[in-house]
């Protein structure tokens, strides 16, 4: 039996002439450049105006809460483990094959 050929032809890395044209560089933003953003970002040497995360309106209600979350995740995580054993116990002392 011989191989047959694919019905489709595989697909290719287009060339430069096929790649779209690339966009024109945006104009400066004199608002933006202005902005507590950019201004911290300037600050701290940074090469762009972004700084990771974002501004909490309330942070002590947020902190509250995700220590919150803390504790539950930490709890799920020892009744697994936990729980791991305990099956493994209960399993030995009834007798089922390991």
């Amino acid at each position: 039996m011989l191989p047959q050929e694919p019905a489709e032809p595989s697909p290719t890395i287009p060339s430069p002439a096929q790649r779209p044209a690339e966009s024109p560089a945006l104009p400066p933003d004199p608002d933006a450049y202005d902005s507590p953003r950019a201004v911290q970002a300037r600050a701290r040497g940074l090469a762009a105006p972004y700084i990771a995360g974002g501004e909490d309106p309330d942070p002590e209600t947020t902190g509250r809460r995700e220590r919150r979350y803390l504790q539950i995740l930490i709890a799920m995580i020892v009744v697994i483990v936990l729980s791991g054993f305990v099956l493994g116990a209960l399993a030995k002392l009834l007798g089922f094959p390991a």
